[in-house]
């Protein structure tokens, strides 16, 4: 059996789309979605510990140097 590089290419085409179908299987997944429920409310959650200290200066250059 004589295999060349589109077979190659070819194989690792249909590979990855198993992969993809894999992927989104299990996001999908009704056993993902309380993990995914509950990270999409880490944003909004209160830290458990105020912030102490002040804040350190954020605000750009009007030149955008940071010299």
């Amino acid at each position: 059996m004589d295999i060349d590089i589109n077979d190659l290419r070819a194989l690792y085409t249909v590979l990855m789309f198993l992969v993809f179908i894999g992927v989104c299987w299990w996001a999908y997944s009704s056993r993902s979605k309380p993990r995914f429920d509950a990270a999409a409310r880490l944003p909004f959650e209160e830290p458990e510990y105020p912030r102490q200290g002040p804040r350190p200066d954020t605000t750009p250059t009007s030149s955008g140097d940071r010299t």
